[in-house]
């Protein structure tokens, strides 16, 4: 699940950008034999979805015990040497990457204007009133 409306659209728009089948939003996952399998609970029934691989998988909190490091693992990542790729290391043109092989362009930004100060209202007696009278000039009430 995700934090977007839950929607759920990044896996989606990934799938599509790369062109590969997607199961999304699982509470239970297994790959075996070139697919994976899994279940989508939604609010009235569940259902048993499955895809061949590569394909692109979401699953929700559902889907399993989260697993903390313990100190000695903590420790052992440290002294793990970290890899550094360039483009060549992975096949990729650099026509394919950054700005000229985006798929979308910033055609103009502007900064956002400066917030202007709200209309206070001080009950002073009539406030309750004033409230009314400002939220029926909005057009909330």
């Amino acid at each position: 699940a995700s934090t977007d409306g839950t929607m759920g659209v990044l896996p989606a728009l990934l799938a599509e950008r790369l062109n590969v089948p997607q199961v999304t939003q699982l509470s239970e996952v297994s790959v075996s034999d070139g697919k994976v399998t899994g279940r989508r609970d939604g609010d009235t029934a569940s259902e048993q979805l499955e895809a061949a691989l590569p394909a692109v998988v979401s699953v929700t909190d559902q889907s399993g015990e989260a697993r903390y490091p313990s100190f000695k693992g903590i420790m052992a990542a440290k002294k793990k040497p970290v890899e550094s790729l360039d483009l060549d290391d992975l096949g990729i043109d650099a026509d394919e990457v950054g700005l000229e092989g985006a798929w979308t362009k910033v055609e103009d930004a502007a900064e956002r204007p400066a917030r202007t100060a709200g209309t206070i209202v001080k009950d002073e007696g009539e406030g309750g009133k004033q409230l009314a009278e400002f939220l029926a000039g909005q057009k909330f009430i």
